[in-house]
């Protein structure tokens, strides 16, 4: 009996034995253990990947789209587009030294106009202001650009009574948001602040941001745009009258143009800062003289012949309306600026672009 006994109690160990292994079997499979991560990619997985920076001193650099001129501070700020009285009575003006462009077009006669492109910054007072042109109008209309004047032809009231461009005019504000200085005589005396001009956008329900990109490109610097014919001066004739002929002479030191009228140095009144500019481009346009005022009718759509200046040298191309803006191309594709500010004469096509502008190394 006892030797039965034993063989059962061996039979009941094996028996238990077999239990536990396939239990530890059945426990592995419904709950496999986890080997826990390393702490380093845990927190590589829970924290967002940062975005990489330029090298230029660790900073995220903004290039304006305008001047190509590149900055810590992002602006996507609507460009502002004022009509500037060039008469010699209203010289010098104020805010132009901080225009991004400044275009030059006849408004009647030989007397010029320039229209003022402020999208980088805003002046804190620009003048003086004087009336609209319809093809002014169409400039702003191109750009989406909020469109600043004092007084309008007929042509341009009309187009200004349907709301064509988002726009404020000194004859419905002056007084309020354009004020007349007392240091010179109507009409050469409107002016307007750029907090004012802001007024004025919120005032018009207009809108305040960039909507269009320029398709403007630059050069990564003023060497990189050194190849053409030498050309350290520029004349350019509106007539032949010397208040409206423009001298630009080229600084090599600091690769800009200084422009004088009449042996005069361009300067901004407001603290009689020079104008430099690191393009001069003139661009040839069909004109009309449509009144016996001598008011014109200026054909800035079909594109035609230029010239461009930068960085000591000239170049002959064309310039093509690209979407609604004046480039400088070269078949067909738009020409590298230097990064700066520009100045773009629109001179007629009757007066032929070799007649309007002369140049010496």
């Amino acid at each position: 009996m006892p030797g039965k006994k034993r063989g059962w109690l061996f039979v009941i160990a094996i028996m238990m034995l077999l239990l536990s292994a396939a239990c530890s079997k059945k426990e592995k499979t419904v709950e496999e253990p986890v080997t826990p991560e390393p702490e380093e990619n845990l927190v590589a997985m829970d924290e967002p990947e940062e975005t990489e920076e330029p090298e230029e001193d660790g900073m995220l650099l903004y290039q304006s789209p305008f001047t190509g001129v590149s900055s810590e501070e992002e602006n996507w700020g609507r460009p502002v587009l004022a009509t500037i009285n060039n008469h010699p009575l209203a010289r010098p003006q104020s805010g132009i030294s901080q225009a991004d462009v400044v275009y030059e077009f006849l408004a009647e006669g030989n007397v010029t106009r320039y229209l003022a492109l402020f999208q980088s910054e805003l002046p804190e007072r620009i003048g003086p202001v004087r009336s609209a042109r319809d093809y002014f109008i169409h400039m702003a209309k191109g750009m989406d650009a909020f469109y600043v004047a004092h007084g309008y032809s007929p042509d341009a009231k009309a187009l200004l009574d349907k709301r064509y461009v988002d726009n404020v005019n000194g004859m419905q504000y002056d007084g309020t948001l354009f004020r007349r200085s007392s240091d010179r005589k109507a009409p050469h005396n409107s002016y307007i602040t750029g907090e004012n001009v802001m007024a004025a956008m919120e005032k018009t329900n207009s809108e305040i941001e960039l909507t269009k990109i320029p398709p403007f490109v630059f050069h990564d610097s003023v060497e990189d745009a050194k190849m053409g014919d030498s050309a350290s001066l520029i004349v350019v004739r509106f007539s032949q009258s010397n208040d409206f002929i423009s001298t630009f002479a080229y600084d090599a030191e600091n690769g800009l143009y200084n422009r004088t009228v009449n042996g005069k140095l361009t300067v901004d009144k407001e603290g009689d800062v020079p104008v430099g500019v690191s393009n001069v481009i003139v661009m040839e346009a069909a004109h009309k003289t449509i009144d016996n005022v001598g008011r014109q009718a200026v054909d800035i759509e079909s594109g035609g012949k230029a010239i461009i200046f930068q960085a000591g040298v000239a170049k002959e191309m064309e310039w093509k309306n690209i979407d609604g803006f004046l480039v400088p191309v070269e078949n067909g594709v738009p020409v590298k600026l230097v990064p700066g500010k520009t100045w773009i004469h629109v001179v007629p096509t009757y007066s032929g672009i070799s007649k309007a502008v002369t140049y010496t190394p």
